[in-house]
């Protein structure tokens, strides 16, 4: 046996020695730390961190029609979770309405469907929207999402200084990763930046965007790439809302952030510390950064559905609460936990509500919340949070030789490199490498599948009849003034979002909205990579 034989690693790659001493952390480290809620916010973004308030409790909800949607957020509200996330279905993801044939059997699979701000409206009634923390999972048609979600607002008679919560919008990791990308990318992120814009001058309570590495994660890189892949798109937003005459410190106190928390608890907890402190230099030394909101990265931890297993599906309870510790662990502002069904089917109240149970019993009865950034100072986690934060800035300054990272995905370079590290991660997994209980090692060949969630059949049928309704009962003449003026706003580059919001005020349908930017901006096909 060789001594390559012997090397023992983190999820990453990193080599892991068996014991670490002081000499083990380089010089300087207290000027690394700092305190918490200073900089360079390694310890966390805030002085009394959950000792003062706990993180935002979400579950990652929507299903079937608006109605069964409701149904669910008032369940999980009543379990004591404090947020809510929405997801949405592939129809609205990809901007077409619940009655276009081409996606017909999709409406409500994976998400709730909306066509119309009264989807949304339906969705929180009964819900005080100038209450609540919401987290809309969507990119493609984000503008349109959270215009319809502010219209429903002022029809609750909220105020816009009192709606709160988070638009992913993140357009560049569609490219990287997840697919569900519209428009051609120099089009998609003038739609990010209109966001962007309006939400820092009406809605000082909103997140316009959340850079996002959690999806390239899902989809095979590793915490390195993922931390690496985040920055390099945070600068690459950066500059888009710089040209368009922004000031940083006007927008980016409102930027956030999503990680993946997967399985390896100490390389999770210290890539989050790393990543604060990579954003905090960005922010200063880069971008002339003069608030400290301005340089003070914040988070949202989404639990790993990729980790998952459909084998032995109670296993997963086991992995949800290793992710959320090490998310808790590493100073998450937000967290998912996921349902330990979730690798079979929309998940059941049963898998949510022990869900949230892990979250809460994690809050309240484990002891880490009590001591903020309890892991400071261990000779291993610090040693790792400097390899990780080395390792990553490497791979900033790789995707910045390369042109950036619009141009590089442009390449197909870092899709390639979040696929190559997926192939070895499922090869090592075939061969035994590495051990996935109950799926190649201990496994049960008897085992029973659990029950499983089933979604209401009729849901999409009758999400296409109140569609019918709404449009036999509209003001066409209103609906085409609406769209024109949209169209003019996007041809003449000004922001887009007040045309959107009318729009959706007199009765314009997601995919009517999505066509008119269909029509301007072109539909981008992904070259193929040969």
């Amino acid at each position: 046996m060789n001594d390559e034989d012997n090397i023992v690693t983190t999820d990453s790659g990193i080599p892991v020695d068996p014991i670490y001493f002081a000499s083990s952390v380089a010089p300087g480290l207290e000027d690394r730390l700092g305190l918490p809620g200073q900089a360079p916010y390694t310890r966390g973004p805030y002085p009394t961190m959950y000792r003062e308030r706990l993180w935002s409790m979400r579950q990652y909800a929507g299903y079937g029609s608006a109605e069964d949607t409701n149904e669910r957020y008032r369940y999980l509200l009543s379990q004591g979770q404090t947020a809510l996330s929405v997801a949405f279905d592939l129809p609205t993801q990809l901007g077409y309405d619940s009655s276009d044939e081409q996606v017909s059997a999709e409406v409500g699979r994976v998400g709730v469907a909306i066509d119309t701000v009264e989807d949304m409206e339906t969705v929180f009634d009964g819900l005080p929207i100038d209450k609540l923390s919401v987290n809309f999972t969507i990119n493609g048609t984000a503008p349109i999402i959270l215009a319809f979600y502010l219209v429903a607002a002022e029809r609750q008679g909220a105020r816009m200084e009192d709606v709160a919560g988070t638009l992913q919008n993140d357009i560049l990791k569609e490219f990287l990763a997840r697919k569900t990308f519209i428009y051609p990318p120099q089009h998609s992120i003038r739609l990010v930046t209109d966001v962007v814009e309006y939400a820092s001058e009406h809605l000082p309570r909103f997140n316009g965007i959340s850079i996002t590495g959690y999806h390239a994660r899902e989809a095979g890189c590793d915490a390195i790439q993922e931390v690496g892949l985040t920055m390099a798109s945070a600068i690459a937003y950066t500059e888009a809302f710089l040209a368009r005459g922004l000031d940083f410190d006007f927008f980016a106190p409102r930027l956030s952030f999503h990680f993946s928390s997967q399985l390896d608890l100490f390389e999770e907890t210290s890539k989050v510390r790393a990543a604060r402190r990579m954003w905090h230099h960005l922010a200063t030394t880069r971008f002339g950064a003069k608030k400290a909101n301005s340089a003070r990265l914040r988070f949202f931890s989404g639990c790993s559905g990729a980790t998952l297993t459909a084998q032995q599906p109670l296993n997963n309870v086991v992995r949800s609460t290793l992710q959320c510790l090490a998310a808790v662990l590493g100073g998450a502002q937000s967290i998912h936990v996921m349902g330990y069904d979730e690798a079979l089917e929309i998940p059941t109240e049963e898998s949510v509500r022990l869900a949230l149970r892990t979250q809460q019993i994690i809050a309240h009865e484990s002891g880490v919340a009590k001591v903020i950034d309890p892991l400071a100072g261990s000779y291993f986690v610090e040693a790792l949070t400097d390899e990780l934060e080395a390792r990553a800035w490497d791979l900033v300054k790789k995707v910045e030789d390369g042109g950036g990272l619009v141009e590089m995905l442009a390449k197909g370079i870092p899709q390639r490199w979040v696929a190559e590290s997926a192939y070895r991660y499922e090869r090592e997994v075939q061969s035994g490498e590495r051990i996935k209980v109950g799926v190649n090692k201990y496994v049960d060949d008897d085992e029973v599948a659990p029950p499983l969630f089933e979604i209401d059949a009729t849901a999409a049928d009758r999400q296409r009849e109140r569609l019918a309704g709404r449009l036999a009962s509209r003001d066409e003449n209103k609906v085409a003034d609406a769209l024109a003026a949209l169209r003019d706003s996007l041809v003449k580059n000004t922001n887009s979002m007040p045309h959107i919001m009318q729009a959706g005020r007199v009765g314009a349908t997601l995919g009517e909205i999505a066509d008119t930017m269909r029509d301007v901006f072109g539909v981008y096909r992904e070259p193929l990579p040969w």
